[in-house]
């Protein structure tokens, strides 16, 4: 697989500032009163008053008043009517003047000017709230970049980074690396950058959250081309990131790390890798970073007579590209995030379709789940300077605490399905919607309402969707369990044989067995796995005691059910762990490691947090939790407590030498 030709419309974010564009354009004023008949308004009205100086556009009577998601989000970001037929004679004057050359940017450098804006999109905040924020929105310059690099220090001394994987946070940590001018090397097991993105390319694959915001803050596109961008141009964006950061030569593909062992005579790591010829080799490196990702390690169950079946079968993570299923009878096990995607995908070119379903998805409406982004708003992010960034901040401030508060549990509600008066009214519409999709089919609404609190697994959006394809003539939905694998198929409980030429596993991951199979071991010997012991914790996910300059990125507790944004929490973590580095070298440290005193505390205030979550608080089966019941994977606060915890960490609470 080569990696896909760099995009001009790809917009890294440098220490100058974000791009500049010419302002003129050729356009009729019908053309420009049409292209804001659909126009998202809460984001172009502030990028139109960054463009043209007019703060009329940001007056407080136009600003969108739904903030954070609710039940179901408001379009326009609930601005009235006649807010909005104010809104879009203000846009058009905006946009004649820019076509005109007749316009004058406003100045960010005036903080006031820069406030105006941010908050006419969110309206009154807490003084906490605006670093995080203006951060994320990153018009000025990139707030993230280190604010030190190795030359800068005047250290003499030789620093080496080894990262492990080229995903998404592997790629931004580089990247600040280079920023930082330390030396790194990255070693990847795959031919290619993007790691889940690479590894996943099932039919059907594509974002659940809104694509703008699943990008990094300092490297922004104008063009995504779906509302839910499909894994192809994800993947695209990710080899991209790569040149653009140019780091490409600093990745060692096909190489897997097999072994991690730390020398605290020489405070440095020995890494053990193996390169694609099969040869063992091995480096030396101060510092690794794990960037292994958390959901990696297909689950395939083990059931009776796996090794019978004489047709085809595959993990979703493993797709079989040279396998035709024009016509076969697939057989597809779970209904959760990856299988929800790829049995619409596929339906229509089987002859037979098998659903084996555990329990049911709670299921929230997207209408444009599948939609193409409009030409005219496309051409609106060509044309207007920062609309982009604009679009994609309002995309995280509404979901920046998302629905949090919809999973507080509360021990005084007394309800089957529900955790709180709150959950309950989040469950309620939900099930509406459901209801509604499946009220001609009782056969299958009957097995179609979770029987467990909405947030205890990870919800999903649909379009319609996956009721029509439910609804399928030639699509059999089975609830009763499995019994086990057969030469010609799967036999449920009731004894009924599911006869398949196909049999493909949406099963999901073994998250539990982050950083398998890599030996790790520590200082005094202490084996990573042996201590996890299959609990895995570590301090805002990112340290553990007993390993020296050894940090995790997308580590255990960092992942997101319901609010923030994945990529916002891996930028911290990644700042972090670029300050810790920063720190050793300002300070000539030979090591660094999260006590135990303070590793303790996080991980106890961590589990109150879960347990107080309806994720953490019903006993359904999820990834999110271990095989103890622990909940393992989720972070249970908000972004700002993150921010917090990565930005205004305290030395003292770490070991160093």
């Amino acid at each position: 697989m080569t990696a896909p030709r760099q995009s001009d419309a790809i917009e890294p974010l440098g220490d100058e500032g974000g791009p500049s564009k010419p302002m003129l354009f050729e356009a009729s004023d019908a053309f420009l009163r049409a292209v804001l008949a659909d126009a998202e308004l809460p984001a172009l009205l502030p990028a139109l008053a960054q463009a043209t100086g007019d703060l009329r556009l940001v007056d407080d009577s136009l600003r969108p008043a739904n903030g954070p998601l609710g039940v179901v989000p408001v379009p326009q970001g609930g601005m009235s009517p006649e807010a909005q037929e104010k809104a879009r004679e203000l846009a058009f004057h905006a946009l004649k003047r820019m076509r005109d050359g007749m316009a004058t940017a406003l100045d960010l450098e005036d903080d006031r000017n820069l406030m105006h804006l941010l908050q006419f999109m969110t309206g009154p905040i807490s003084a906490d709230y605006l670093p995080l924020l203006t951060h994320e929105l990153n018009l000025t310059g990139d707030m993230g970049a280190p604010k030190w690099t190795a030359e800068t220090i005047a250290t003499e001394r030789d620093f080496k980074v080894v990262v492990i994987g080229a995903g998404m946070s592997g790629l931004g940590i580089a990247h600040r690396l280079t920023q930082a001018k330390v030396d790194f090397v990255i070693f990847e097991k795959n031919e290619e950058v993007g790691g889940t993105w690479y590894e996943n390319s099932y039919p059907g694959c594509r974002l659940d959250t809104p694509n703008f915001s699943y990008s990094y803050s300092f490297l922004q596109r104008t063009d995504w081309p779906q509302a839910f961008t499909e894994r192809e141009h994800l993947y695209k964006y990710f080899c991209e990131a790569a040149d653009v950061f140019g780091v490409r030569d600093r990745i060692m593909f096909q190489t897997t790390v097999e072994k991690l062992v730390y020398d605290e005579t020489l405070d440095h790591w020995t890494i053990t890798y193996r390169t694609a010829d099969g040869l063992l080799h091995e480096m030396t490196a101060n510092f690794v970073v794990s960037a292994v990702g958390q959901l990696n390690h297909p689950n395939v169950p083990s059931l009776p007579g796996n090794e019978t079946f004489k047709g085809q079968t595959w993990h979703t993570a493993r797709w079989r590209h040279d396998y035709d299923l024009t016509g076969k009878k697939v057989a597809v096990v779970g209904t959760g995030a990856s299988a929800f995607q790829i049995i619409p995908s596929i339906v229509d070119s089987v002859s037979q379709m098998t659903v084996f379903q555990r329990n049911p998805p709670w299921i929230y409406p997207a209408p444009d789940y599948h939609a193409e982004i409009p030409q005219k708003m496309r051409w609106l992010f060509a044309q207007v300077p920062m609309f982009n960034r604009w679009y994609r901040f309002f995309q995280f401030y509404v979901s920046l605490e998302g629905r949090l508060s919809f999973m507080n549990v509360d021990k005084e509600w007394q309800h089957p399905v529900s955790v709180s008066a709150k959950n309950d009214e989040l469950r309620i519409a939900l099930q509406a919607y459901i209801e509604a999709e499946f009220a001609d089919r009782p056969d299958l609404l009957a097995h179609a309402v979770p029987s467990y609190p909405p947030g205890a697994k990870r919800m999903l959006r649909d379009n319609g969707i996956w009721a029509r394809t439910l609804k399928s003539p030639h699509v059999k939905l089975v609830t009763d369990g499995i019994e086990g694998i057969e030469p010609d198929g799967i036999r449920d409980r009731n004894g009924e044989l599911h006869e398949a030429d196909v049999i493909i596993w949406g099963t999901g991951f073994q998250a539990s067995n982050f950083l398998m199979p890599m030996q790790v071991i520590g200082r005094g010997g202490v084996n990573l796995h042996d201590k996890w012991g299959g609990d895995l914790r570590a301090y805002y996910g990112v340290a553990v005691p007993e390993f020296p300059n050894l940090m995790l990125l997308y580590g255990p507790n960092t992942n997101l059910v319901v609010n923030g944004s994945l990529i916002f929490l891996q930028e911290m973590g990644i700042e972090f762990i670029i300050d810790m580095i920063g720190t050793m070298l300002k300070k000539d440290l030979k090591s660094i490691e999260i006590g135990e005193e303070a590793f303790d505390a996080y991980n106890g205030w961590i589990d109150a947090g879960n347990s107080n979550l309806a994720w953490g608080a019903s006993s359904v089966s999820s990834w999110y939790k271990n095989d103890s019941g622990r909940v393992t994977q989720n972070w249970p606060y908000s972004m700002l407590d993150y921010w917090k915890g990565t930005h205004d960490w305290i030395l003292a609470d770490f070991v160093t030498r």
